[in-house]
């Protein structure tokens, strides 16, 4: 059930999300000083892709470092893609068929709220942290 829900997700929606993700994270990339909220953009967009099947955990050895970067992309980013995230999960949910794709984008609020010091595992494993 997951592969086909992933399937539909990415047809529908979750190519499009990604590559706004991954732009997003080649124009982090390319201001050298924003490399790590790049990087935190392309794990943010492989999560797009595939959502079903996996979740997000916080990172235990995340520092300082991670919760000020968090503090910075909020301001400028992270409130806009969760704010995005829950109007597109409430019109997904308006069907009985969106639902799961509602869910999905619920899903993504915190890893597009906050999403350094965090990592994408499989759902069968959510403590497996480094």
């Amino acid at each position: 059930m997951k592969t086909l829900l992933n399937i539909l997700w990415l047809v529908l929606s979750g190519f499009w999300l990604a590559l706004g993700y991954v732009l997003a994270g080649i124009i982090c990339c390319v201001l050298v000083i924003t490399i790590p909220f790049g990087l935190a953009s392309f794990r943010v967009a492989s999560y797009a892709l595939w959502p079903f099947g996996r979740t997000t955990v916080v990172r235990n050895d995340a520092g300082a470092g991670s919760a000020i970067g968090n503090v910075i992309w909020f301001v400028f980013a992270g409130w806009w893609l969760a704010l995005g995230h829950i109007v597109t999960g409430i019109a997904l949910c308006v069907t009985i068929i969106g639902i799961p794709f509602g869910i999905a984008n619920f899903k993504m609020i915190p890893v597009s709220l906050v999403p350094l010091g965090r990592e994408i595992v499989p759902t069968d494993q959510p403590f497996a942290t480094r």
